[in-house]
């Protein structure tokens, strides 16, 4: 935890300097003749660009841990309201997203090194080959075409929607949930199609690496049934490299999910940062930082996740 207080005080630090050094957050003031110099001033002094670089990062960090306080985009509106809004947005695809790929993925990865080179083996491999390799704003196209087009189609209504949200106007809070369920489930099967993909591949190749180790040897020389080997001595092992994956795949997943959100015309935090960063003749700073910040937050704090995970699933890890 200490590590990880100071990793995010360094990277903050640097992500600090890059970002201000980019550009000048007012190009596009300056670029209008319609503004007035006065104002260009005024903005200026309160985004504290009138400060030298560091001071600058002191005072952006001084707001940040002892008020919570993001900075002002260039704009002057805060940042922080904004990228919650944001980022409930993404945790909507993003949660389903990481619990229905670690379901499938291991329970195909399993089966992929339980019955290694049989034609499931083989048809797992091949179809995760291909949702790995295929571009996501594909995938979400096809979806979109070939299963929502002919699945509302064949139902005479809209079951399934490939644009937005939720539907302006909606009333009733299940009519609420259940139109945010239709817009969901497209996005989030594009993302899971993406994603379970290189997850399963890891989890066949740790199981076959456990499967051949000395104490599952030892288990079945014991007499232990297939079964209590497999789920009780093996999949908890083998578990740990995927557990590693997962957590860092949730950071990229809440963080980057930009093209997934462009094709479904989703507001998540991806729009957001793609709009801060190429918004302007050069990048909102503070909007910009808000955003990394908040991923390498997570960063950390799924990688402790994922080490006090590795004590539940190997009992040879003990933590004081």
């Amino acid at each position: 935890m200490l590590a990880g207080v100071v990793i995010l005080f360094v990277a903050s630090f640097f992500m600090f300097i890059l970002t201000t050094l980019s550009g000048n957050p007012l190009s596009s003031l300056m670029a209008n003749p319609h503004i007035s110099p006065g104002t260009i001033a005024a903005v200026r002094n309160e985004l504290h660009l009138n400060q030298p670089v560091l001071q600058r990062y002191w005072t952006w960090l001084t707001g940040l841990v002892l008020h919570g306080n993001f900075g002002l985009s260039t704009t002057g509106q805060a940042v922080g309201p904004q990228l919650c809004a944001r980022m409930g947005v993404t945790l909507t695809l993003a949660i389903p997203t990481v619990i229905l790929s670690a379901i499938v993925a291991v329970v195909l990865g399993v089966i992929s090194a339980v019955k290694q080179y049989s034609i499931l083996d083989h048809v797992a491999t091949a179809f995760a080959y291909i949702f790995y390799a295929t571009p996501v704003f594909v995938l979400g196209i096809l979806l979109k075409v070939f299963v929502a087009v002919k699945i509302n189609a064949a139902a005479g209504s809209t079951l399934l929607y490939t644009i937005g949200q939720n539907t302006p106007g909606t009333t009733g809070t299940w009519n609420v949930f259940t139109n945010a369920v239709q817009h969901t489930i497209l996005p989030v099967l594009t993302l899971v199609l993406a994603t379970y993909a290189s997850w399963s591949r890891y989890q066949r190749a740790s199981l076959l690496e456990v499967m051949n180790a000395d104490y599952i040897r030892l288990a079945r020389a014991k007499g232990l049934t297939p079964r209590r080997v497999l789920y009780v001595h093996a999949l908890r092992n083998a578990l740990i490299p995927v557990t590693t994956v997962i957590a860092l795949d949730f950071a990229g997943l809440l963080g980057g999910v930009i093209v997934t959100e462009i094709v479904y015309s989703w507001n998540g935090m991806g729009q957001f940062f793609l709009q801060a960063l190429t918004g302007a003749v050069s990048p909102d700073v503070n909007t910009v930082m808000a955003w990394l910040i908040v991923v390498a937050l997570i960063v950390v704090i799924f990688n402790l996740i994922a080490d006090l995970i590795y004590a539940v699933l190997d009992p040879r890890i003990r933590y004081a």
